[in-house]
């Protein structure tokens, strides 16, 4: 069982004994070994990774860096490579753990890059990751300053690739747990800042999360919010009858109009659209470390700007929001 106590210090701390008291038998319920078949030996691979105290660390690089190739022998390094490998496959990164580019699927870091400049500063701050998947953005957050940071995502793997790449690092007060958004209290007013990324076009009801996000938030909180968006005018949004780039559980992708209508509606103030990227197949591809298909096979063969399905190609809008 993966150990929270020191999560648990911090809530107390943070006067959220309330959250404190339930998380335990979330947590358990959620790792509970008849969860998912392959629970039991993710943990095995992490309980026996090699007990290695990395000299250098660097959280605020384009790949999260934890250890040097110097810093251990080739026989561990092979080992070191052999548990990555059976956790794949990595989607959220880069890494590179004791000299092993961990080339994940995704270019998080260029997410990062464009987002970076807009939000607030993170010093001393404590921060919440909504959909975290398996914790890189709350690794960046922590090297950007942040006093806390928690990441909360229900899919198991990613809960897993957090915690082998959390003991190799060592402690710090980054967590990721095995929970959605919904399984935290209400009016939790806790957080400082909140990210959501690539989750609200996941929502059956996306004011429904928007309005978790805000009762999330402490007074002077802020929303980071990134989400796939169309281009058109306010009320406009797509509704997929189908997939989208291959997506089953694509709900709603609204205008950028549209999304900050809603978020008008759930009491958000200042609300900005900071960047809008088209997606591209140099930011989402496959690797090594993960072989199967990516964007380029959820494209037009013929036309990149639209989907397989022949809806508008993925369109990311960055949007900020104050409580």
């Amino acid at each position: 069982m993966i150990d929270y106590h020191s999560l648990y210090q911090w809530l107390n701390e943070l006067n959220v004994e309330a959250w404190s008291a339930q998380l335990p038998e979330q947590i358990e319920a959620a790792l509970a070994p008849h969860v998912h078949g392959n629970i039991l030996d993710w943990q095995k691979t992490i309980k026996n990774l090699p007990e290695l105290r990395p000299r250098f660390i660097n959280l605020d690089s384009d790949a999260v860096t934890i250890g040097r190739t110097d810093e251990i022998t080739e026989l561990q390094q092979i080992e070191l490579r052999a548990a990555l490998w059976k956790l794949f496959p990595w989607r959220k990164g880069p890494y590179e753990i004791y000299g092993i580019p961990l080339d994940t699927e995704w270019r998080s870091d260029w997410k990062w890059q464009r987002l970076q400049q807009y939000i607030s500063p993170l010093t001393y701050r404590v921060v919440l990751d909504v959909g975290s998947g398996n914790g890189y953005h709350c690794w960046r957050m922590a090297g950007s300053g942040a006093k806390l940071v928690i990441g909360i995502d229900h899919t198991l793997l990613n809960v897993m690739q957090f915690q082998l790449i959390k003991k190799l690092h060592g402690p710090a007060p980054v967590y990721v747990l095995p929970l959605g958004i919904e399984a935290l209290p209400a009016n939790l007013n806790l957080f400082d800042t909140v990210f959501s990324m690539g989750v609200l076009y996941h929502q059956r009801s996306p004011i429904e999360h928007l309005q978790m996000l805000k009762d999330c938030m402490n007074s002077d909180g802020e929303l980071v919010l990134e989400t796939l968006i169309i281009e058109g005018k306010q009320g406009e949004v797509l509704v997929p009858e189908g997939r989208y780039a291959r997506m089953r559980n694509v709900w709603f992708i609204p205008s950028a109009d549209t999304l900050m209508s809603w978020m008008r509606r759930c009491g958000f103030k200042n609300i900005r659209l900071v960047d809008v990227n088209q997606t591209s197949i140099e930011e989402q591809r496959s690797t090594e470390w993960m072989p199967f298909q990516s964007l380029q096979d959820f494209l037009d063969a013929e036309n990149p700007n639209l989907t397989c399905e022949g809806h508008p190609a993925p369109r990311r809008g960055i949007f900020i929001a104050n409580r």
